[in-house]
């Protein structure tokens, strides 16, 4: 098994000298452990090692985990993210389980999380998804449809509507992956000038995370650099 520990503190470590390098606050850059399609022991083995956001993209394979670190998660509070592609049928058990959506990309599956998030639980944080690329095969709302669908979810009650999520196309080159991560912080700009309150710009995977901090992202989603290939 990977080194769990050593490649989060890796991680970790990079982000704190990105932040420096492009001039950001420290630890301005939280780190979320894409945990999906990882065996229950890495997730523990980062846990221990002090890592407490994961982002999961299918629903039965998240509550099996979350059943399975429940114990361990009752004293070291975890935060789990939703961060795949959403059906319809899966949206109760999402807004049930979940402390954040990073992938809601249209009004209906926003709409069915708001009615179904349960009322003693604080509103769903939530990110637009963005298709920066305008790919065929990738999920979220073109860049002109975004503001739209964030000021519908804003007025949604059981929603926090916390900021904008993206991913670009692989580059391979340093200054192509900025450009694709240049495209969302525009955006996100532009909805805070009209007076949006988005905090979060959730960019970065573990091949272009530093290229994402550059252009101001707030929260990578790291992988196969901490837990190694999938299952």
């Amino acid at each position: 098994m990977p080194d769990v520990a050593a490649n989060l503190a890796h991680i970790k470590q990079s982000i704190r000298d990105s932040e420096r390098k492009f001039g950001l606050k420290s630890d301005s850059v939280k780190l979320l452990a894409a945990s999906k399609g990882q065996p229950v022991e890495k997730i523990l083995a980062a846990i221990n090692a002090g890592q407490s956001i994961f982002g999961e993209s299918y629903l039965q394979e998240a509550l099996l985990k979350m059943a399975a670190v429940a114990e361990l998660a009752a004293t070291k509070p975890l935060e789990w993210h939703f961060i795949g592609p959403i059906q319809s049928n899966k949206t109760r058990k999402i807004a049930e389980h979940f402390s954040w959506v990073q992938s809601v990309a249209s009004m209906k599956i926003a709409d069915r999380l708001n009615e179904q998030r349960p009322a003693h639980l604080p509103p769903l944080n939530i990110c637009i998804e963005v298709n920066v690329d305008a790919e065929a095969t990738k999920s979220g709302v073109s860049l002109a449809e975004a503001p739209a669908l964030v000021g519908y979810c804003s007025a949604l009650p059981r929603l926090s509507v916390r900021g904008l999520m993206a991913i670009p196309k692989i580059q391979t080159d340093f200054a192509a992956q900025r450009r694709e991560f240049h495209k969302l912080f525009v955006l996100c700009k532009e909805l805070r000038d009209k007076g949006y309150g988005l905090d979060t710009l959730s960019m970065g995977m573990t091949e272009d995370f530093i290229a994402a901090i550059a252009e101001g992202s707030t929260m990578v989603r790291i992988g196969t650099g901490i837990f190694g290939a999938r299952i």
